[in-house]
């Protein structure tokens, strides 16, 4: 995703009316029946936690979660090792799990990985520019122009914006790659999200199809890469508005 650089506005910490709480609480998704349970729960921890419904260092129970979705403890218990291993929660012997804070370190590395992988894909893009692929592009720059400022469902958009520029140069696999490691990063999406305006955001997917479209490959690459370092613009903000969710 993208970020909001040379705004001139202060970072202000989302609160979410109690209403609002309920309704996202009672609208979150179940375990699928007939489906492998592990992968399930660990899908949705993960959501909440990089969703920060899960804050930073929240303690997570496993009884607790087995519960809440009604499953046994075991596969709950594979689903925190998991997410051990990416670095979303913390495993603390005799005290229980808890979420981890938001490492910057990782998210300024996502960033490093980002930039080189879809620098280079839409640089393969431009070279060849498909007619097709502009039509689905620019429908979904409709979709997030659609998405009311700051509204819920942007990162989703943004994130299939991402993928289908994958995708259509054949690098699905890169772009599993990215998802692999971005999850620190999107935990700094969701929590300035709801907070800033997507419009320039949706101006700066534009200029990237618009140079694809030309065929202009220095053009792509150029307003990719400053699309995608506009998160260590923002990062000082982001850790002053929210210290206690990061961590160096």
């Amino acid at each position: 995703m993208g970020w909001r650089g040379g705004l001139s506005r202060r970072f202000r910490p989302a609160r979410l009316p109690n209403s609002l709480k309920a309704v996202q609480k009672l609208s979150e998704p179940g375990i699928e029946p007939g489906v492998a349970v592990r992968p399930q729960v660990h899908r949705l921890l993960r959501q909440r936690i990089i969703q920060n419904d899960l804050e930073p260092g929240a303690r997570v129970s496993e009884t607790e979660i087995a519960a809440r979705y009604g499953v046994s403890r075991q596969p709950v218990r594979e689903a925190f090792i998991k997410l051990a291993e990416e670095g979303l929660v913390e495993v603390r012997p005799q005290r229980g799990t808890f979420v981890c804070k938001i490492a910057i370190s990782s998210v300024v590395g996502a960033q490093f990985v980002r930039s080189a992988i879809e620098t280079e894909i839409v640089a393969r893009l431009a070279a060849q520019p498909d007619p097709g692929l502009i039509r689905t592009l620019r429908k979904l720059l409709a979709e997030q122009m659609a998405v009311s400022e700051g509204g819920q469902g942007f990162v989703e958009l943004d994130d299939l914006f991402h993928q289908t520029l994958a995708e259509a140069a054949k690098q699905a696999y890169a772009w599993g790659v990215v998802e692999e490691i971005k999850s620190q990063m999107n935990r700094a999406r969701y929590l300035t999200t709801s907070q800033f305006p997507v419009r320039p955001l949706v101006e700066q997917h534009t200029a990237i199809v618009d140079a694809i479209e030309q065929g202009d490959v220095a053009a792509a690459q150029r307003t990719m890469k400053r699309h995608l370092s506009e998160i260590l613009k923002d990062l000082p903000e982001i850790t002053k508005g929210r210290p206690e969710y990061f961590i160096d």
